[in-house]
């Protein structure tokens, strides 16, 4: 039981992962893009920063969510030891 959950946990943060991986490159050709077609048509108002700024935080929440685990580890850990004391006990 403890495996199948692992397995699956796994296999979201690899499926996360990967979305990361395509998610990057869109993310810099589009705005590449924008920020040409802004320049090229005589600058102005900075219109592709919105994009920028806003996919941005997007694309920074979509790493944190593939490759950083907030407390993930100490997660573990206490699980762990809470398993353990409970193994300690005699009810």
């Amino acid at each position: 039981m403890v495996d199948d959950e692992r397995t699956r946990r796994a296999r979201q943060v690899a499926e996360a992962r990967y979305g990361f991986r395509w998610h990057l490159p869109f993310y810099l050709i589009v705005n590449a893009g924008m920020v040409a077609l802004w320049a090229s048509s005589g600058g102005g108002f900075p219109w592709p920063l919105f994009s920028i700024v806003f996919w941005g935080m997007g694309l920074i929440a979509h790493y944190v969510a593939a490759y950083r685990t907030p407390g993930g580890q100490w997660i573990e850990r206490e699980t762990q030891r809470i398993l353990a004391e409970k193994g300690r006990q005699v009810d």
